[in-house]
């Protein structure tokens, strides 16, 4: 048998070689992928700081303008809950907030059934007979006893419709819980929501602070009408003066209530974003001076000017007192 000659040096040399950048290939393409891999954990770590350090910012100044808004009234530059803003800056992290008294919505539990018909027809775009039936299954969710009214809606209706619960027989904990009343569509739901709280316990609602939706709930108030009153609220409360009397609101108009839907908005310098949105209610007890009715995170979108859906004024202010540029 012939004797396996060895390969020429040449041969073996670029064999090596080889070997060597196949190595060389395959480490690069690990240490690239460890590379990347702790860059992706560093970009983590540092936007889980940066949104930790929003968030307890946002809750901050959620407190602060709790305080703010319970210093007497006849302090000069007293803060009001009337959808004007505050901007200010703690630390790095730029801050804003804006604060409405829960007065300006409509209570689903307690509001009369005028006011709720008319957001039914006039934001809800339901007609007067639709809005009768959606309005009597919302008193029979609500009510305590089984009595159906005409048009409502209690347990064999919503049996009959296949839904697997009845009516609660109490008091709506949630606006989203309206989403479940027999009749409601998730599409209706959307257009009032907003309109809507469960915090405010007033039968009627503040014109001061209402946005366009609630004040064209009001039984007789066209949308000129509206329109016209925001105006001259608009102008008013810009010059610091108190809001005019809404005509039409009259037999359904409250005061403030003592409950602020207040949200604060924190950026910090790297650009992240955390909103909170809480709704307090003042306390006598010293030990708790403020009770959360809502606490919970945010969507990013910011409230809307009185000029653009007539609503509250937006115009904000910093702690001089200087409009924002």
């Amino acid at each position: 048998m012939r004797a396996l000659r060895p390969l020429p040096a040449a041969r073996q040399q670029g064999i090596a070689l080889i070997a060597v950048l196949w190595l060389t290939i395959l480490l690069t393409v690990i240490a690239s992928g460890f590379a990347y891999s702790m860059h992706g954990e560093a970009v983590a770590a540092r936007n889980a700081l940066s949104l930790a350090q929003a968030r307890a910012a946002a809750d901050g100044a959620v407190e602060r303008t709790a305080f703010e808004l319970t210093r007497p009234r006849n302090l000069p530059d007293v803060w009001q809950a009337d959808g004007s803003g505050r901007t200010w800056s703690d630390g790095e992290i730029k801050v804003t907030t804006w604060a409405l008294d829960e007065a300006s919505r409509i209570d689903l539990n307690t509001a009369s059934d005028p006011l709720l018909k008319g957001l039914l027809q006039n934001v809800g775009g339901l007609d007067s007979f639709a809005a009768d039936g959606v309005l009597a299954a919302i008193l029979d969710w609500r009510d305590a006893d089984d009595l159906k009214r005409p048009n409502g809606a209690e347990e064999p209706d919503y049996r009959a419709a296949g839904k697997t619960y009845k009516p609660a027989n109490a008091s709506f904990d949630s606006v989203g819980e309206l989403a479940r009343v027999l009749g409601v569509t998730p599409a209706l739901v959307a257009r009032i929501a907003d309109s809507l709280t469960v915090y405010s316990r007033q039968p009627g609602i503040n014109p001061a602070t209402a946005t366009r939706d609630v004040l064209l709930a009001i039984p007789n108030a066209t949308p000129e009408a509206v329109d016209a009153y925001i105006a001259l609220r608009t102008d008013a409360l810009a010059n610091k003066l108190q809001a005019p009397p809404f005509a039409p609101a009259q037999g359904f108009a409250t005061g403030a209530a003592p409950v602020w839907r207040i949200r604060a908005e924190a950026t910090t310098p790297d650009g992240v974003t955390f909103v909170r949105d809480a709704v307090l209610r003042p306390s006598v007890d010293p030990r708790r001076p403020v009770i959360a009715l809502l606490w919970q995170e945010g969507a990013r979108t910011p409230p809307q000017p009185a000029n653009a859906d007539g609503g509250v004024r937006m115009a904000t202010d910093n702690d001089h007192g200087q409009p924002l540029r």
